[in-house]
């Protein structure tokens, strides 16, 4: 079969790398798109990728977006429009939709759990399965506009599948000078508010973290590798001088780090669940929690906690460790399924149709 995998930032190449090399594996023909953000085309490289890049994303207004809707969609027909696809596959991008579904190609997007909002408006509307994790409720999803016929809510979470082939990097300690025999806690600031919530007075969190930090910092045999989200977070961390507290300048092989961690503490998002999916305990100390977040909570894969009192402090004991891997196969069979289910209907409707051009049985 053709298949058509749309790459929308560099978390989708992530989730989408082993499904893409499953099905070449089986033989398919995968074509990839990708737009130049968030890092896309860099880890489309790292993971040995090739892409049809096209536009940029366009943020700010909604004028910006829509002229940003409209200048990829005519770039992906044109471009992709040349080939005939038995089922394409994306994550929250609407212009990828829209061409899809032109070209009347079978698609199945897979939703975020942290990004469900009404941008998705005419994703679940157009596209023909929309995969959520089991966690997330129909409900929200048909607010949305999806039937409750189109929606395909998976075991667990996205993090144990796409992690189910990792192999972590068991040097990342060393190259960040951190000794083995020490506890190691990894703490994973909050993302800068954005201007409109940074108007109206909204937290950002990274002052909680920053006081977790600093009530756990310089206890015997312990190092927190705090990871910034940019140089001036992390001009910010330094400045608090805190004994046996280690902030990365450069980029850090994250799940290499995660598996070797102790804890992790963060406030909900990729990098707790990444921990949860390693086995390694995950903290947070977001007040809510989405529903993924909110299934962990309650099955005591994550924990909430309000200081450092709350963290238990030790080595991970690797004889207990819960991890779940899921194997990314269940994506694939999927789309196939999605593929044979549009060409049987195509070709029902052909039965249907010539048997309607035929001459009538003469009467007797």
């Amino acid at each position: 079969m053709r298949i058509w995998v749309d790459i929308t930032d560099a978390s989708a190449v992530v989730f989408f790398a082993p499904i893409v090399r499953r099905l070449e594996d089986a033989g398919h023909t995968v074509t990839l798109t990708a737009r130049r953000f968030a890092g896309a085309d860099l880890v489309l490289r790292r993971y040995g990728l090739g892409g049809l890049l096209t536009t940029r994303h366009r943020g700010g207004g909604l004028g910006t977006r829509a002229v940003g809707l409209v200048n990829r969609t005519a770039q992906l027909l044109g471009s992709a429009g040349s080939g005939r696809y038995d089922v394409a596959a994306g994550s929250h991008a609407s212009d990828f939709v829209l061409t899809a579904w032109t070209l009347a190609v079978p698609q199945m997007t897979f939703l975020d759990p942290d990004r469900l909002g009404r941008s998705n408006l005419i994703n679940v509307r157009l596209v023909d399965e929309v995969a959520v994790p089991e966690a997330v409720p129909v409900a929200g999803l048909a607010e949305l506009g999806a039937t409750r016929d189109k929606v395909f809510r998976y075991p667990g979470f996205r993090e144990e599948y796409y992690l189910h082939d990792a192999h972590p990097d068991s040097g990342v300690l060393a190259r960040l000078g951190v000794e083995r025999r020490h506890i190691v806690g990894v703490v994973r600031t909050p993302a800068p508010p954005m201007r409109l919530q940074a108007a109206a007075g909204v937290p950002s969190g990274e002052e909680a973290l920053v006081r977790l930090v600093a009530g756990l910092a310089g206890r015997r045999n312990l190092t927190l590798v705090v990871v910034a989200r940019d140089q001036e977070q992390r001009r910010r961390l330094l400045a608090h001088e805190l004994p046996g507290v280690l902030v990365p300048e450069g980029p850090v092989d994250g799940t290499g780090l995660l598996a070797a961690a102790d804890f992790v503490v963060g406030l909900g998002g990729v990098m707790l669940r990444e921990a949860v999916a390693l086995g390694t305990p995950a903290y947070t100390l977001a007040p809510s929690a989405g529903a993924v977040e909110a299934s962990l909570l309650a099955n005591g894969r994550l924990r909430r906690v309000a200081g450092p009192d709350d963290v238990i402090v030790r080595k991970k004991d690797l004889r207990t460790a819960l991890s779940l891997p899921r194997d990314p196969a269940l994506f694939v069979d999927r789309l196939l399924e999605l593929a044979r289910r549009r060409s049987r209907r195509a070709r029902l409707g052909r039965l249907v149709q010539d048997a309607s051009h035929e001459d009538p049985p003469p009467l007797l």
